[in-house]
């Protein structure tokens, strides 16, 4: 099957659905499938092997944004949109982060949404005379409705099914300011009859997306996130002080660090608990670096600041040590996530977690048997949950061992893989 895949990069941020995008083409690629992966915005971050087109990225951020507020830049020469849409000139200028925060992109959302109507209409032009000189498609797979307007054009121009993942841009799209979030959600909700078929990630955003944005039910299909697990290895970590929970996402008031620090204040508090400690892990945005100093200077005011620990960003390597040394994880969000990667990626490596009974988190612990379900994101619902399994460590060993099985027999990138081919074919198929 020849499959054109789209994927939106982050800059400098490992974001869980470029990481998704990208397993799946290398595992669609290892199957003998034809698959062609463009970047869109920046160049993709992958901890593993990059499989997209290195040397070009359409919808390049800094052209996406001059063209959004600069009318003579719209009409400028094509030359010197090609200049800044080069990876290398967009790595240099987006090197420190770049914006993702809605409430400063609610103007460009809707004009992107616009497509070929939209501020954004050359880019669309690019794309398509970049297409016009491969080789025809069987199937072309959009990451998100934030790009919903390209279904009509690629349609147009391929004349393939055009596929759409859903992978959690409804927070995205809730977080816009009026009046842009209703004209957004009115665009994508328009533009569903230009697709063919809708992929979620999990049962649960399957069923939310589908009244959120109108989709028929025949055009919804799930395909449950999937991780290459060879490296992945289950640590042989054994109970020993200190007792040891980690966070591992993006920090982030949605991801809940700071629910996860009011847990840990309120565990530290319970009679028996050994020396213990919280480490935190993951890609801290600018924006973010004051909501962090504030978990740390609330957790030194209750006279635990020696016991938190931020190690920054780490690459795959060092993420498969830092799940090694950990008794639990938990990221006890405050939104309904629909993907969980890190969850699956922790499990994998034999460690239990501690997830809020919402979203995708049920789903996942109960395929998996790899973890326990709080009953809120909770300070307090978590640090019984954690307290639990501190009192049960052969409890928690039993579920580190369930959790590494679970995903090996339920959350492969083989197992997403599969699932993404037969949805294409009933795709193709009609």
């Amino acid at each position: 099957m020849r499959i054109l895949s789209l994927t939106a990069g982050a800059a400098s941020m490992y974001c869980g659905s470029c990481l998704r995008d990208n397993a799946l083409a290398a595992r669609l690629l290892k199957l003998g499938h034809d698959v062609t992966l463009l970047p869109f915005y920046t160049p993709t971050l992958t901890d593993e092997e990059n499989v997209s087109r290195p040397q070009q990225v359409f919808f390049g951020g800094i052209s996406v944004f001059l063209e959004q507020h600069s009318s003579a830049f719209r009409h400028a020469p094509r030359f010197l949109s090609r200049m800044l849409d080069a990876p290398a000139v967009i790595k240099a200028f987006t090197s420190g982060s770049i914006s993702v925060d809605p409430r400063e992109l609610g103007a460009l959302t809707v004009s992107t949404l616009r497509g070929e109507a939209g501020h954004q209409a050359r880019e669309i032009d690019k794309l398509l005379e970049f297409l016009r000189d491969e080789p025809a498609f069987d199937i072309a797979n959009i990451p998100y409705t934030l790009l919903i307007g390209l279904a009509a054009p690629l349609k147009r121009a391929l004349g393939c099914p055009i596929v759409v993942t859903l992978q959690g841009e409804d927070l995205f799209l809730d977080a816009l300011p009026e009046p842009y979030r209703a004209e957004a959600l009115a665009l994508v909700r328009a533009q569903v009859p230009n697709v063919d078929l809708f992929i979620a990630v999990s049962d649960y955003y399957a069923g939310f997306m589908q009244d959120y944005l109108a989709i028929p039910a025949h055009k919804m299909r799930v395909a449950k996130l999937g991780v290459n697990v060879a490296d992945l290895t289950i640590t042989n970590k054994t109970r020993a002080e200190p007792f040891t929970i980690g966070f591992f996402a993006r920090i982030a008031p949605e991801k809940g660090l700071h629910n996860l620090a009011e847990a840990y204040r309120i565990l530290r508090t319970k009679k028996g608990l050994p020396p213990s400690r919280l480490i935190a892990a993951g890609y801290l945005p600018p924006e973010h670096r004051p909501y962090l100093e504030g978990i740390g200077a609330g957790l030194a005011a209750a006279g635990l600041g020696d016991e938190f620990v931020y190690r920054g960003t780490v690459e795959r390597a060092k993420k498969v040590a830092f799940f090694h040394d950990l008794d639990v994880l938990s990221v006890p969000s405050g939104y309904h996530e629909p993907k969980g990667l890190y969850l699956l990626e922790a499990m994998a490596c034999g460690v239990p977690v501690v997830q809020p009974n919402h979203g995708a988190f049920p789903e996942m612990i109960t395929r998996t048997g790899g973890g326990v379900l709080a009953a809120s994101e909770s300070g307090a619902d978590v640090a019984n949950a954690l307290y639990d399994l501190w009192r049960d460590a052969a409890r928690a060993a039993e579920l580190g061992r369930h959790g590494a099985a679970g995903v090996r027999a339920h959350y492969t990138a083989d197992h997403m893989a599969h699932a993404v081919l037969e949805a294409y074919r009933s795709a193709i198929s009609g």
